[in-house]
């Protein structure tokens, strides 16, 4: 994946959005974003990622959705300055700080932002893990992946028991889903997005490993998009 990483810093450098890079940007910000209810359209996205500004056409959209799509792209930016770091649970939060951190509803009630959760949270009728013992299982959780073979089954394991976890407020799949890219360009692997379409998939998936260990649903769907990732390789002409 060095001819991608190259690429990837070299068009970020030179404010190139037409290539990989600006691709990358707006198709990871907006699926993410749009996983977790963002209202954004694909062309509202690309608008604000290439022009810093929405249509002018547009007469309606929720200001914590801008200010989140604004934080992902800042987010993107600050783990490409860091793909030389080993994951760690300060560059966690530096992620999550990027991406919250100029959200005003998030602020006004009091969220953490950059730091681990501070009051129990739960994914639907699921308890995730209490803000006291946080640290440590995301401590466990590191060292746990640091002696692990990196492979793709080692890159779903770490996604899910990073989000059964949940360690942030607000703002856990986004930054997850972030390690995921991550990750899989630190390690040689294809990278991947995951599609918006493909929301119900995944989070079944999730489910999945929450009720029985599992991780057959979200491994064939990461390798799904990794082909998809590919194909835009290809058509950038990256090898």
């Amino acid at each position: 994946m060095n001819k991608l990483i190259d690429r990837l810093l070299i068009e970020r450098k030179i404010r190139d959005r037409s290539g990989i890079y600006g691709y990358t940007q707006r198709s990871l910000a907006y699926n993410s974003n749009k996983i977790e209810g963002s209202t954004l359209t694909e062309e509202q996205t690309a608008s604000l990622f290439d022009e810093g500004v929405l249509p002018s056409t547009d007469d309606y959209y929720r200001v914590k959705d801008v200010e989140e799509m604004n934080g992902h792209f800042l987010m993107f930016n600050r783990m490409l300055d860091t793909l030389d770091q080993e994951l760690t649970s300060d560059l966690m939060k530096e992620f999550h700080y990027e991406l919250k951190s100029g959200v005003f509803e998030d602020r006004a009630n009091g969220y953490a932002i950059g730091d681990f959760k501070t009051r129990p949270n739960m994914i639907g009728l699921y308890e995730t893990v209490h803000p006291k013992e946080v640290s440590k299982a995301i401590d466990d959780l590191l060292h746990w992946y640091q002696i692990s073979r990196k492979n793709l089954k080692t890159i779903v394991l770490f996604h899910v028991k990073y989000e059964s976890i949940h360690p942030f407020q607000d703002g856990n799949g986004r930054t997850g889903r972030m390690i995921i890219f991550r990750e899989c360009l630190r390690n040689g692997l294809l990278p991947l997005i995951i599609e918006d379409e493909n929301r119900s998939i995944y989070l079944k998936g999730l489910k999945e490993y929450r009720e029985t260990k599992e991780i057959g649903i979200l491994t064939d769907l990461f390798k799904k998009e990794q082909e998809q990732y590919k194909h835009k390789m290809d058509y950038f002409e990256v090898q």
